[in-house]
Formats: structure tokens, sequence, C-alpha cells
């Protein structure tokens, strides 16, 4: 098939080079010129594992184009993904300028029939927007079809090439059709299409996030009581996970969730269910937990040093989750600013999100090339997020490094005996 992908972000970039991945012509179409003229010579605007090799492969197949010429993109395909961003205002709301705007500029180009498909994320009704907005504009025939995506950032060109289940909302023959048979090659391995209304489908993102991001919130405050009664996070989360109705995915304690979708899309259920008069008390408490539990460490911090001014922090991982540069919600950040607004030094390491960093934190804070380098004279080293590499490091090394050694494991990588026996005084996550 002829694909037009309109937006070349995080979501259109890996859409893009998996449809071309299967044989699709596809055609990415962003307004940032530079960003093109990157993107033609194979960089990346991201850090998404698999997605450099691929975008290079498809280009030098000839089936994986960019451009900032929307009009001749949308006329050659026959297919056109809406792939752009959806900012959230203050109150919680998407601001939906850049789809709709999108969907004008489409319609306007069209020169038959087209099928029209809603990727980003989007609160529930965009397609019927969508739709009456392009009904304006031209006289050509269409479809409007809700595909939200499900990518786990750090793992979204395999999510995308073996998804869990693909779900489209139509509400015609023609384009279900269609859209089966552009998805049929990712779910040979009996992964469901699973075909419904365009409400139900817009409405799918949002819930599976909700659930996702109430379970983090669960297992954090359950940590919580297990620090205070004594027991061990680990053993509940392995006894309740045992549960056939529960399950282990999850149930991992920490410092909180972030990112571009968890945050985002909680405050967007509760604020578009509030227009309908629902109160969603649920999800506001999850997000209250979860704010509340980013600057938790820094309270134990505070607790085993009395005071934090003009002591040395190393923080090990700044990004919101491993194999990603994406900082975007990163319980790293609230924590460093607690930091800081306590006089405290950081000196922080991430292997890939240097730049963001940089971004965020100007001068403010240090930015080591390696993990041990920021480690240097430290008073205390804080784990933020759980890169494979910091699992099982030197810890002699970290130790004639650090001026004490003390750790604070936002993430629960290492064992309290392992550290006992390593020499560490070591503060976890309920336990």
């Amino acid at each position: 098939m002829k694909i037009a992908v309109v937006g070349s972000g995080y979501v259109g970039l890996v859409l893009g080079a998996c449809l071309a991945e299967n044989g699709n012509d596809v055609t990415c179409i962003d307004k940032d010129a530079a960003k093109v003229r990157s993107l033609r010579r194979g960089v990346m605007p991201i850090y998404e594992p698999g997605l450099e090799e691929m975008v290079r492969r498809n280009r030098a197949e000839e089936r994986l184009e960019f451009t900032t010429d929307l009009p001749r993109a949308v006329r050659a395909a026959s297919i056109v993904f809406i792939a752009v961003g959806t900012p959230q205002h203050e109150d919680g709301s998407a601001d939906l300028s850049h789809v709709l705007g999108v969907a004008r500029d489409i319609a306007k180009a069209m020169n038959g029939y087209k099928v029209i498909v809603d990727k980003s994320t989007v609160p529930v009704g965009t397609a019927a927007r969508v739709r009456e907005l392009i009904q304006r504009e031209t006289t050509h025939a269409f479809s409007v079809v809700s595909n939200p995506e499900f990518l786990k950032q750090g793992a979204a060109v395999e999510d995308f090439l073996k998804p869990d289940r693909v779900v489209i909302g139509v509400e015609d023959d023609r384009a279900r059709e269609m859209m089966i048979e552009l998805y049929a090659p990712f779910t040979r391995t009996g992964a469901p299409i699973m075909v419904m209304d365009l409400v139900s489908a817009e409405l799918c993102k949002y819930a599976a996030n909700a659930i996702l991001a109430t379970r983090i919130s669960f297992m954090n405050e359950v940590a919580n009581v297990c620090e205070a009664f004594g027991a061990d996070v680990d053993q509940v989360r392995k006894a309740i996970g045992a549960d056939r109705r529960i399950g282990p995915s999850f149930l991992f304690p920490g410092i909180g969730f972030g990112g571009s979708c968890f945050p985002k899309d909680i405050k967007a259920l509760i604020k578009f269910s509030g227009d309908k008069g629902y109160d969603f008390q649920t999800l506001k408490a999850v997000e209250r937990v979860n704010e509340a539990q980013k600057v938790r460490f820094v309270a134990k911090m505070e607790a085993h040093f009395g005071s934090l001014k003009n002591r040395t922090i190393a923080v090990w991982g700044l990004s919101f989750k491993p194999r990603t540069d994406d900082m975007r919600e990163a319980p790293a950040i609230p924590l460093i600013n607690r930091l800081l607004r306590a006089r405290a030094k950081v000196q922080a390491f991430d292997p890939q999100a240097k730049p963001v960093a940089k971004r965020l934190f100007g001068n403010k804070i240090t930015l080591a090339d390696k993990s041990y380098s920021a480690l240097k004279g430290a008073d205390a080293l804080v784990i933020a997020t759980e890169w494979s590499e910091f699992r099982e490091p030197d810890f002699g090394r970290m130790r004639k490094l650090m001026k004490t050694p003390v750790i604070f494991d936002g993430r629960n990588i290492y064992s309290p005996d392992q550290m006992k026996a390593q020499g560490f005084t070591y503060y976890s996550v309920g336990r």
C-alpha cells in the first residue's frame, strides 16, 4: 500500500519505519525542514533501539521517504495517518490544534477516496470532529479511523512488529477491509485485530494506560505500608502476582512513573470524564500518589544526613525509563529540583539522556560522561532509572570513589543483603 504519515515524532517515525519494513511505500511528512533533512541523512531525532537501522534500511530500499510536501504525499497515498503531537493544557485537556490543522490540510489536498487515521492519542470524540472538519473542506469520499498506538518506549519497534493486539475504530466496511489488510502481516502469530466503533477505540488507549498507572501507584502505596511495618514488598509483590487474576506485570514499586503517556493520559481522562459530569476519583488518587512518590526519597536522605546543604548527591538515571532518552515527566526531575532547593550539589549520569538533561538543567547540575565519574566525592548515590548497566557495577570501585558509601535505590535493583555485605548503607522502596 501507499501510506502517508503526518508527523515524524516518536509515534509517526516508528509507525512509518515499521510499515515500510513490511513492504509498504511510506512517506513521512513533517513541517520541520531541518528534521526532514536530518532524517534523510539517517540522523534520528529520538533514541529507540532498532529504529535507526530500520530507517536506514528502508531508505536504501526506497520504501521510506521524508518530506515537507504534505499535498504531494496525501495525493499519492490511499491511507493517511495523523501522528502529530497533542500537547496538554494546564487543565489536563488535550490541545487538538495540530490534529485538526493537519486534518484540514489533508482535506484540501485530497484527490480521491482516502482513509484518514487518527494515530495520535486524542480524547474521545476527536474522530467525529475530524470527520466534520474534512466534510466542510472537500467533496471527495473518505473514511475516518481511530487506531490508537500501544508502544512502550524502549521496545517500540518490537511492539509494533509483534503487537499484543491491534485496535481499529471504523464506521464503514471499506475502511475496515483496508485497515485489516494493512495490519494482517503483523498479526500472523494470532494477535487479534479488534474492530469496534470509533468512540470505544478512542477510549481504549486511555483506559489501558490508566489501569497500568493505577497498578504502579497501588504498589507504591503498598511499599510505603511495608516500610511502616517492616515487611518486604518484594515478597508481597510475588505473592499477589502469583494470583492468575492479578498477574506479575506492573507490580514493581519505585519512585513513581513518568513519560509522555501515563501522566498525560490520566489527566486527559480525568478532564474529559469531568466534562461529561463524571468525577474519576480513582485516577485523581493515582496522580496524587505518584507525585508524592517522586520526592519521597528526598525525605529519606534528609532523615539520614540531617541536612542536605553542601552534600554531593550522585544520580544514576535521568530518563523516565531505560532504553530511551525521553525525560518527559521523569521522576528524576522533581527529585533533582528538590535536592537543589535543599542546596545539595548534584552529579548525574544517564546513558542516553545527557543532551536532554543539559537543556532542562543547564549548569545547575554536573552531567558526567560515565557512570563512575558521577560518583567522585559523592555523599550518596540515588538510582532513579533502572538501566541494565547499573545492575552489576563494581561496588569496590564505587566505595573508593564515594565520600560515604550510601545508596538510595529508587528502583530496588540491588538486594539489601548484598549491599550490607558490600559495606553500603542502603535504602530502597518498601524493604
